[in-house]
């Protein structure tokens, strides 16, 4: 598969989630995920407990393959196996078995992203948590390419004496990438990527520094990972789909290898958290202190599309950089446009040419440039307006254009991407502009006799102020397992993210230094993921929740240019499509308090979420008995955050959190109020006073609903403030 293809496969984001196989008759074997209960006492061996599991197997007639696909050690209690689904029905019923359910198939969801988020060389966080030296970044993902300059290991220390992994990559592991292992069902050998996807987001999470890095001769530069110095383990658990039988044994293996972060760009969208395989892989991985890191999805801008909503897995939102690769649309009427492209070409005629819409026949399909539709339009030798949509590729759209002679494209957006675009590798010159640009571009065609354009390419461009920005295709808020956490955690970098890819995307380059441009919230995770692994570096003690707490305390809520983050509406966005807001890895660094969960806290809040005993166990991997727990409201974990669900007709409610002194051993938090329209809201104690470090103090909130309020929801901010720190706490009101 060429270059442009894969990258075409990359921007399909996220597919609805689906069972692995469908059953085509009582004797089909798919794979399923079973649960047992926990037995009492430890198998000494490994052998031991896949006797134990395989003693529930039917029996394999003679010939027949082995129906156990992986056998669980670490995660969960449990296997995955073939079976009938009569076989399956009948499993249910022995004891011993908690769950029994057809795996499911989830879907895949850079050289100026470190410096856009302030991580220099030689200066501040990078050097005060030494790149990330001694941190195991475990990625799960498509493969990697392990010959790539991303993944040298010059400057690498070795992998620290508790690492257990494997690379079957025979000569192709070092110092960098330390582990690789492919768990694809039917693949044997090395887990070479032939996507990219896995070796982008590999390199995005700790690639180490590569000079010269660039696409097309566009975004030129040193290319490098946010935790350069890094170890990297990957774990291939994608091929024609990501299967959750692949993505538990993964993180199984993850979790006993000894990797600190875990980064998995992956999902398949909202489910309870004890049928979510990651949520109960990541659970008992944040049980071992590994920090978990996970793309939202890429379902935005619509409410309540998130994955990976559980409270212990960090939740990445997508967001811009101040760097565009220019291509600027000049009308004949001499009005000039914002609008991107990864093509650059350098003799485009700057000489206005013939501008037609590709819809003007009232065809939808011409309109949206599909496959077939323009052989009856007349666009040789054209510019050619087409639309977003369709379920149609972008770069498909150019290579229809350009089958029919067409000179170039401009590619607006529909309405629900407004000003969302994104630089493509296109097939002949184009440029992707906003919905209200399109508008204004059909508006001039419609007003004169001859209309006119031509696309001005510019380059790389920086410093856009209204950077960062939420994309369009981010999945929003609020989670729909859980109302009472705030979700997504946090943004990132996530639209045209350059990082290194398996083959080469031009003709041109005589370099072994092969890097692509791509975007997706599978992009922002592996950001988050390296940000963790500093955070993990500088402050070896801090547990995966305070990682996450002073992630989101610290986040940017402004853009470069001082004013309020905006979306794809060009308008301020919300906190379901920012969650804390934008990461800041520097101020991450320090703080000045931390919200901390032990993982026992979630025990009550499970609880609390009316699961039963057994699905809270299936979670924590422990006897659960919810009737002697403090259950407590969603509302009241120790979260760096309040989403608070307030009734028309009910009274108030008063939350209480406790936060850990990391700075100053003397110190005093006085708090600062912005408050949601629709809210009272009342903080006790006015102050709150440390002696010394790592020394807890709580305090409590109280939300009042106010009368005749018709919002859905409303938004503001608790803010503790030092004399050295501002702890940031975003507040959400829904208004039932």
């Amino acid at each position: 598969m060429g270059a442009i293809c894969l990258v075409t496969l990359v921007f399909m984001f996220i597919v609805p989630l689906a069972v692995a196989s469908k059953e085509n008759g009582k004797n089909s074997l798919s794979t399923y995920i079973v649960h047992l209960k926990k037995p009492k006492g430890v198998f000494a061996q490994a052998v031991d407990l896949d006797g134990w599991y395989r003693s529930f197997l039917p029996v394999t007639i003679p010939g027949q393959r082995t129906r156990m696909v992986f056998s669980y050690r670490n995660v969960v209690t449990g296997f995955a196996a073939k079976l009938t689904a009569e076989e399956a029905e009948a499993m249910k019923r022995k004891e011993g078995i908690k769950s029994v359910w057809p795996e499911k198939v989830y879907s895949l969801h850079t050289t100026h992203s470190p410096d856009f988020m302030g991580l220099q060389q030689n200066l501040g966080f990078w050097n005060q948590s030494n790149y990330g030296r001694g941190v195991i970044i475990g990625v799960l993902d498509t493969g990697i390419t392990p010959g790539h300059p991303s993944f040298s290991d010059e400057g690498m220390p070795p992998p620290p004496a508790k690492w257990k992994g494997k690379c079957v990559f025979e000569g192709g592991c070092n110092n960098k990438l330390i582990g690789a292992r492919s768990f694809v069902e039917g693949e044997v050998g090395p887990p070479a990527d032939e996507e990219g996807h896995g070796t982008h987001t590999a390199s995005t999470a700790g690639g180490n520094f590569v000079k010269g890095a660039n696409v097309f001769g566009n975004a030129n530069g040193t290319a490098s990972g946010m935790a350069p110095l890094a170890h990297l383990a990957m774990y291939k658990v994608c091929g024609a789909g990501c299967s959750e039988s692949a993505i538990l044994a993964a993180m199984d293996a993850a979790v006993e290898d000894g990797v600190d972060v875990l980064s998995l760009s992956l999902g398949g969208g909202s489910i309870p958290f004890y049928m979510d395989s990651i949520a109960l892989g990541a659970f008992t991985a944040i049980q071992k202190g590994v920090f978990v890191s996970c793309s939202a999805g890429n379902e935005g801008p619509s409410y309540g599309t998130l994955s990976n909503e559980a409270p212990w897995i960090l939740t990445v939102g997508a967001s811009t950089t101040d760097r565009s690769i220019a291509a600027v649309p000049k009308l004949g009427n001499g009005l000039t446009f914002d609008g991107e492209s990864l093509y650059q070409p350098n003799d485009f005629p700057s000489t206005l040419l013939p501008l037609v819409y590709s819809g003007a026949n009232g065809k939808a399909a011409s309109a949206f440039c599909a496959p077939g539709s323009l052989k009856d339009v007349d666009v040789k030798g054209k510019v050619v307006l087409c639309e977003r949509g369709g379920d149609i590729g972008r770069i498909d759209k150019g290579q229809e254009v350009k089958d029919n002679g067409g000179a170039a494209m401009i590619l607006m957006n529909d309405k629900l991407n407004g000003f969302s675009t994104i630089a493509d590798p296109h097939v002949l010159p184009a440029t992707h502009v906003g919905y209200e640009t399109g508008l204004s571009i059909q508006k001039y065609i419609n007003s004169t006799m001859n209309p006119t354009a031509t696309i001005i390419f510019k380059g790389t461009v920086l410093g856009k102020q209204t950077a960062p920005e939420v994309t369009s295709f981010s999945s929003r808020g609020p989670s729909l397992q859980s109302f009472g956490i705030l979700k997504p955690d946090i943004i990132g970098p996530g639209v045209s993210i350059l990082a290194a890819w398996p083959v080469s995307v031009e003709n041109k380059t005589n370099t072994n230094s092969t890097f692509n441009m791509i975007s997706g919230t599978s992009m922002s995770c592996p950001h988050l993921s390296g940000i963790a692994a500093l955070l993990k570096s500088s402050h070896p003690d801090w547990s995966p929740a305070a990682i996450k707490s002073a992630i989101m305390t610290t986040a940017s809520l402004v853009n470069l240019g001082g004013n309020t983050i905006v979306d794809e509406t060009n308008t301020t966005a919300d906190i379901f499509a920012t969650g804390a807001g934008h990461v800041n890895p520097s101020k991450a660094n320090d703080p000045g308090l931390i919200y901390d969960i032990q993982p026992d806290d979630y025990i009550p809040y499970l609880c609390g979420l009316n699961y039963t005993d057994e699905e809270v166990g299936t979670i924590v991997q422990q006897t659960v008995n919810c009737s002697s727990e403090s259950i407590i409201a969603e509302a009241e974990l120790n979260y760096p955050s309040f989403s608070i669900l307030l009734a028309e007709s009910g009274g108030s409610q008063t939350y209480t959190r406790t936060v850990t002194n990391v700075g100053p051993a003397s110190s005093s938090y006085t708090y600062e109020v912005f408050v949601p329209t629709g809210v009272d809201v009342s903080v006790k104690p006015e102050e709150i006073v440390f002696t010394e470090v790592n020394q807890k103090q709580t305090y409590s909130v109280t939300f009042s609903r106010q009368k005749n309020i018709s919002l859905p929801f409303s938004q503001g901010l608790l803010k503790w403030v030092s004399a050295q720190h501002d702890v940031n706490t975003p507040i959400v009101a829904i208004f039932e």
